[in-house]
């Protein structure tokens, strides 16, 4: 089988200075253990290379794990770098195996990524027919795999903006943000967040931990501290924005750990070392009014203007958000290739996958039904050769098509709301067998190849529904002009969200959603109605009042009851720190959503929030959702009429003490109600008794 997975790290390598290297592993770049499964199949990793690495001397250390069942004498595994053959052996008989290559610069490839692909040809039996789609035909990649890479000599001198992002873990504010401040947080944000998988950190300016050395800081030049603005040789002109790279370097002690094979057994041995470190600030900034602030931040919002600025500052006399309508802004009909499609040449027999993936944000919205359609070529069928072309959408299969001698491929397939989700993984097979008897003779004889510039999605109709989802975030922004509004009361807390709502409203192949930012006090009721509103408020913000038709009222405690059984499912309270989000249109049916937080810990929460409503839902209908700062999230369809909602604090005094004490009345009424039965019941008795008497 021919698989073809890519797996895109990018990552910032740094160097040691006591032992003049650094040692990555392939975990840290952000992938587990990768199986490369059938008789024939490929996986590729891409990483990139820091200017802080000096490539001749850095080595390659892979770990792998193969099937037990392979005849080992008769399996072969092959390394190539750069699209060259460096390694090329039969599988051992241990049940780890470990190869070590040297990395010269000829492996790396003009933009300074390293291509890394294992191929693998495998065998069961001595039949080769017999082994096609034999499942215990694998091979695994270890995550412990590693790259161990030498110190540059230059040190930090090759480092400028367009290649500093990567190694960049954090942003830094004033204490006191402006929304200009907030502005600049979120879209330095969005930035790193391209360029990396691992957390983005954000800290006030009075709370940076010792152990951030490499970040960016944001903030007017009249607002940086001394020490800072120190550090900033170029002043910029009055209505000039500045990005300006501070290059130095630091020594930290940190904690080495490196796995050793250990009569077979992988063991993991910790060492302490001295590093030197990068200590880079990238500030952004501006003259002494907000106007060059501003261009500053519209700047960081350009990808074309960072990646060709490669010096150590930028001046920005000019900057207009214009640029971002570079793509068919209906964006209906999207080509694989500009989803990150690529074309693969595929040949031999049995299955041949092709991988792609989409998101609902890619098109420009929601889409109801969407059409799949495949263009590409293939080799004929000879009679009694079996082939077929099948598509696969989230990992079940939804279209199969017999291949024929024509060689041509046109087919396609429609699926609905309820096939495709938030995030999308779609792969394409060709699927041959050769005549029967004609097997060992048919290994070159099947290709097929997916034409992915002709090969589409198409959004057929918009999703359209009489309440607003989640499901339907961020793309419900992308018509019409949105605003970000803040509470005064929780700017300092918000900063983390607004990044990563910014990401998400540009996460797509077409980045051109700048909101405005405003705060509520300045926000006129009338103006909620001409905006999509994205709104980060405290819960006694009297802003809360303006939405009526919000399925909570945050402002309020409240429960929230199973319609089924009538039990407590969830109980907010401000003893817990809690993210809340909800979605709705507003009164002009404008997409609005509102997020606010409880408890102690403001920003952990709100920002737990914005993440949570962009992944991977289950549902079509939540509407509100409710988390807290340990990750814990849970998801509610509200509205008016469903019933199971109760607010609190909207009880009178008689109604919470007979909430409270129900029961126990309840008990007591019984109780007299049996001592009364007694009382009559022993009059009766006694009356009786005289009677008789």
């Amino acid at each position: 089988m021919n698989k073809f997975l890519t797996l895109l790290a990018l990552v910032f390598l740094l160097s040691k200075a006591s032992l003049a290297q650094s040692i990555v592993s392939f975990k840290s770049l952000g992938h587990g253990d990768d199986a490369i499964y059938g008789m024939s199949g490929a996986s590729s990793f891409y990483v990139k290379i820091s200017p802080m690495v000096e490539i001749n001397g850095s080595k390659l250390v892979l770990y792998f794990e193969p099937s037990q069942a392979l005849i080992k004498e008769h399996s072969f595994i092959n390394i190539i770098l750069n699209d060259k053959p460096a390694y090329s052996a039969r599988l051992t008989k241990d049940s780890i195996q470990k190869v070590t290559l040297n990395i010269t610069r000829d492996d790396i490839s003009p933009d300074k990524f390293l291509k890394i692909q294992v191929k693998t040809l495998l065998t069961i039996s001595d039949d080769i027919c017999r082994d096609l789609d034999n499942p215990a035909m694998w091979l695994k990649i270890k995550d412990y795999s590693y790259l161990s890479l030498q110190r540059s000599k230059s040190g930090a001198t090759d480092v400028n903006i367009s290649n500093c992002f990567e190694s960049k873990r954090a942003i830094v504010y004033p204490a006191d943000p402006t929304l200009h401040d907030l502005k600049a947080v979120a879209w330095s944000y969005a930035r790193l967040k391209k360029s990396q998988n691992k957390p983005i950190l954000v800290f006030p300016a009075n709370e940076v931990p010792d152990s951030i050395k490499n970040y960016i800081e944001v903030g007017s030049l009249a607002t940086l501290p001394q020490d800072k603005r120190d550090l900033i040789k170029v002043t910029p002109q009055a209505n000039e924005g500045i990005l300006y790279l501070s290059k130095s370097s630091a020594t930290i002690t940190d904690t080495v750990t490196q796995m050793v094979n250990e009569k077979g057994v992988m063991v993991a041995h910790k060492s302490f070392s001295t590093e030197t470190v990068p200590a880079e600030i990238l500030f952004v900034s501006g003259g002494d009014d907000d106007a060059g602030y501003e261009k500053a931040i519209t700047a960081m919002g350009n990808i074309n203007i960072l990646n060709s600025t490669f010096g150590d500052y930028l001046l920005i006399d000019q900057a207009q958000n214009t640029y971002f309508k570079t793509v068919d802004e209906n964006r209906s009909k999207l080509s694989l290739k500009q989803v990150g499609g690529s074309s693969d040449f595929l040949s031999g027999i049995g299955s041949l996958k092709s991988a792609y993936s989409f998101k609902n944000s890619d098109f420009n919205f929601t889409p109801k039904e969407v059409e799949i359609r495949f263009i590409g070529t293939y080799s004929g069928l000879n009679p009694g050769d079996r082939g077929y072309f099948n598509i696969y959408l989230n990992g079940l299969l939804i279209s199969s098509e017999k291949l024929d001698a024509s060689g041509k491929l046109n087919t396609s397939v429609t699926i609905n709301r309820y096939q495709h989700h938030k995030y999308n993984t779609l792969e394409s097979e060709f699927r041959f067998f050769p005549t029967n008897g004609e097997c060992k003779n048919s290994f070159i004889n099947f290709f097929g190849e997916v034409d992915v510039d002709k090969s589409y999605l198409e959004s057929k109709n918009p999703f359209i529904s009489s309440d607003l989802s989640f499901y339907q975030y961020p793309e419900a922004f992308n018509t019409g002009s949105t605003r970000i509004i803040v509470s005064k009361d929780i700017a300092k807390y918000s900063a983390g969200a607004i990044g990563e709502i910014i990401y998400e409203l540009n996460n797509n192949i077409n980045s051109n959603n700048f909101p405005e930012f405003v705060y509520s006090s300045d926000m006129q009721p009338g103006d909620l109605k001409k905006y999509n509103i994205i709104a980060l408020l405290d819960k006694s913000d009297p802003l809360m009042n303006e939405f009526p038709d919000a399925p909570i009222k945050f402002a309020q405690n409240f429960r929230l009851y199973n319609t089924d059984n009538n039990k407590i499912v969830y109980s907010l309270s401000d003893t817990v720190s809690s993210g809340l989000a909800q979605i709705f249109y507003g009164r002009s049916n404008n997409a609005t959503l509102v997020l606010t937080a409880t408890g102690n810990h403001p920003s952990d929460a709100l920002l737990a929030a914005s993440r949570s409503i962009t992944e991977q839902l289950s549902t079509l209908s939540s509407n509100v959702c409710v988390t807290d700062v340990n990750s814990n999230k849970y998801l509610f369809n509200i509205n008016k009429s469903s019933g199971n909602l109760e607010y609190v604090d909207a009880k009178s005094t008689l109604t919470k003490f007979w909430d409270s004490y129900n029961l126990y009345i309840l008990l007591g009424i019984l109780i007299l109600i049996l001592l009364s039965f007694l009382f009559v019941r022993s009059r009766v008795q006694r009356s009786q008794e005289l009677y008789n008497d």
